[in-house]
């Protein structure tokens, strides 16, 4: 392990933009855009780095599940989409010169073979103290390697439920 990894829980609806996505972007890469929160955008901005762990949450689901890990591949950097009128990230007071949003780039790693849904994580005691179950509404969020490591063992888990 690379000293220094942190791990990450990112959010987003499958509507918008899916692990699936992820995994027929070219490369199985894709920047992180349209983080328009001050909190989740000072974490992309200052705190997730190369080489980061990220698990890969459908927030707004039916259910709701983290459903597979990406890396962090390219740190954070000004989010151009909020400059173009044409994208529904649009920010009309963002200024390229100074920017307000920032995004990151990520790669896909795994799509689980089944999704651990938000229920079932809220059953397991060794996730008590997760930030996701925490009524956190923030769409980037940390995890401890312990919480990491024990979601890694769940999705095996589920793989041979499904």
């Amino acid at each position: 392990m690379a000293e220094g990894k942190q791990y990450w829980l990112f959010k987003s609806e499958p509507e918008s933009f899916s692990i699936a996505d992820l995994e027929k972007a070219p490369k199985k890469t894709a920047f992180w855009d349209g983080v328009r929160n001050y909190q989740a955008r000072n974490t992309l901005r200052d705190k997730v780095k190369l080489g980061d762990g990220v698990l890969f949450y459908h927030s707004n689901a039916d259910p709701s599940a983290i459903v597979g890990t990406a890396e962090v591949v390219k740190a954070g950097y000004p989010d151009h989409t909020a400059w173009d009128k044409k994208d529904h990230h649009f920010d009309a007071k963002s200024d390229p010169k100074n920017p307000t949003w920032y995004m990151v780039d990520i790669k896909h790693i795994e799509t689980f073979a089944a999704p651990i849904t938000l229920p079932s994580l809220k059953k397991e005691k060794p996730l008590a103290d997760m930030v996701l179950l925490q009524n956190s509404r923030l769409s980037i969020q940390p995890v401890s390697e312990k919480q990491w490591n024990y979601i890694q063992k769940l999705s095996k888990k589920s793989a041979t439920r499904s």
